[in-house]
């Protein structure tokens, strides 16, 4: 099928070629999803008829009647196929993310809930449940993010933020996630939830909870910033500290605001974008990882 292959490196040219109509994209997604063949997602059978008009399947083992973003994140959406292509593209080609505002604006949706909801959709099919441990040389760091309120101070211990911390191989991935504190316990579980016992090096700043972090495997280097130390010859901690410039840049140039609740999604989609930098088939992979992710209600997500 011409229609479902799908370019390398597409643009929005590009999709708007491919993937113009709704049954184009449902044919693309139906070979990404199911390349030997349609399959029942209740039974797994093989046999089925096709309800063509209705872009449905009548399982004849079963008798559930199914499509291709039956079980998917795609689930019981009532955005056309094609604007579920376009937001796709937009948030893994815009290097500092795209707005739920820009997302209405540019795809014609009507109203900014849905368009948050379909982001935050998007955004949850990019989240890597098992990652690859990291290893070689790695850097970490942790950051605030969030406004300052009136009269607080800035540092490690400023109030009303939201603590990230990150690690970052070089040349390789990154990892983040929000912690609670960046006390010597909590900076020693991440470290370990991300990197291999066989790490080479870790990189950090001179923060006490970075103490101790070094055994028979594992070299630990630090960098004083303190003392407006910034490089010591292959010791630096800048390869991570450029995530947090891109993540910051992101929230203030395009997001605006993030509340703390939803910060991992927006951390998720980052590391996404990040990890697969070099990926020239990112849009067709997230494709896949949305095929893959079972459905996000609204009210889950806007849970307490």
């Amino acid at each position: 099928m011409e229609h479902s292959v799908i370019t390398p490196n597409a643009n929005m040219m590009d999709l708007m070629d491919q993937f113009g109509t709704d049954e184009k994209c449902r044919a693309t997604l139906e070979r990404l999803r199911w390349a030997d063949g349609v399959q029942c997602p209740r039974c797994k059978g093989m046999k089925h008829t096709a309800m063509t008009s209705r872009g449905q399947y009548d399982c004849l083992t079963c008798g559930y009647q199914f499509s291709v973003t039956s079980g998917t994140i795609f689930h019981d959406t009532h955005l056309p196929l094609r604007k579920w292509f376009m937001a796709i593209l937009l948030t893994v080609e815009s290097k500092k993310g795209v707005s739920a505002n820009q997302v209405k604006r540019i795809l014609g949706l009507g109203s900014y809930k849905t368009a948050w909801y379909l982001c935050h959709r998007i955004r949850a099919a990019m989240t890597e449940l098992d990652p690859k441990k990291l290893n070689g040389t790695v850097e970490v760091d942790e950051t605030f993010v969030g406004g300052k309120g009136r009269g607080q101070s800035t540092g490690r211990g400023t109030l009303n933020k939201t603590l990230v911390a990150g690690i970052i191989q070089r040349g390789g991935n990154v990892r983040m996630s929000v912690i609670p504190r960046a006390d010597k316990k909590t900076l020693k579980a991440f470290i370990d939830r991300f990197a291999d016992d066989k790490t080479k090096e870790i990189m950090t700043d001179e923060w006490l909870g970075y103490r101790s972090l070094g055994d028979r495997n594992t070299k630990h280097y630090t960098i004083n910033h303190s003392k407006k130390q910034y490089v010591r010859g292959r010791v630096h901690t800048n390869t991570i500290e450029n995530v947090w410039s891109l993540l910051k840049r992101s929230i203030v140039g395009s997001y605006h605001k993030v509340s703390k609740k939803h910060l991992d999604a927006y951390l998720d989609e980052l590391e996404w974008r990040f990890n697969n930098r070099e990926n020239p088939y990112l849009f067709r992979d997230t494709l896949i990882k949305l095929l893959g992710s079972e459905n996000l209600e609204y009210k889950t997500l806007v849970a307490s």
